[in-house]
């Protein structure tokens, strides 16, 4: 099932995808309940108001340098266990918002990267249990950089947190498996980044499980698993793109 968030009369409704047409949730559906099981209202996705981003989340956790090549590509070295951040949720826009360049950075890129979208509360997943039991789905996300930024702090809150620097895709894919997925993007129509996510340093399930032991997963919050390499400058004008085999693509224009 592929899941979206759009604006129906003005107010946010979450919806299914079939075909050229979208089947709206009840009014107070919202991650961490049941998939709605009967049918709603539906109408054409030409007739949507806006679509949303898919989540509203109470945080975003990400993953630094699960990829070996692009830690060594910043010559970083190989976390013994996952590099964890937080983004500010500001930073959210959605598929076609445009990434704005900020004036205090010379130096900001791309970072393409499989995102997992929580589906209910997650806490210290038991060695017993499956992580995967726990998420509702996954997106395309751009984890994009002030690089100069993140150099100069020796953190990366600021350099990851503007507005804007969090693209998500439009559509929540609720049937995927992740295990072993191409994941490329493409910047006016030129591939910079490509990947597999069985190349991560740590797994999705081993991600879920350790994140959930140091902080609470709560449904609809996000985790960003990391990007392979090529990272590379954007520009006023680029359009940039990630693709990733049977979650979706996400695109944005780039501006000043």
């Amino acid at each position: 099932m592929k899941i979206c968030r759009i604006l129906k009369d003005s107010d946010p409704r979450y919806a299914s995808s079939e075909g050229g047409s979208l089947r709206l949730f009840p009014k107070d559906w919202l991650p961490g309940m049941e998939l709605p099981k009967a049918d709603g209202i539906s109408i054409a996705a030409e007739k949507v108001e806006a679509f949303l981003p898919p989540v509203d989340p109470s945080k975003i956790v990400c993953v630094g340098r699960n990829y070996a090549a692009h830690a060594l590509e910043l010559n970083n070295p190989l976390p013994v266990e996952p590099l964890l951040f937080l983004k500010a949720p500001s930073a959210v826009i959605s598929e076609g918002d445009a990434i704005s360049l900020p004036s205090q950075s010379r130096q900001v890129e791309h970072e393409g990267e499989l995102g997992i979208v929580i589906g209910r509360r997650c806490k210290a997943v038991p060695i017993d249990e499956d992580p995967l039991d726990y998420v509702l789905g996954f997106v395309c996300v751009n984890d994009v950089t002030a690089r100069d930024l993140q150099k100069r702090d020796g953190q990366f809150t600021r350099a990851k947190s503007f507005d804007t620097f969090f693209p998500v895709s439009r559509f929540i894919e609720t049937d995927a498996s992740v295990s072993d997925l191409a994941l490329k993007v493409i910047v006016n129509g030129e591939t910079r980044q490509e990947g597999r996510t069985k190349d991560m340093i740590f797994d999705i399930p081993f991600l879920i499980r350790y994140i959930s032991n140091h902080m609470t997963l709560l449904p609809g919050d996000l985790i960003a698993t990391g990007t392979p390499s090529g990272v590379s400058k954007l520009n006023a004008g680029d359009v940039c793109a990630v693709e990733i085999e049977s979650i979706g693509m996400l695109s944005n224009p780039v501006r000043d």
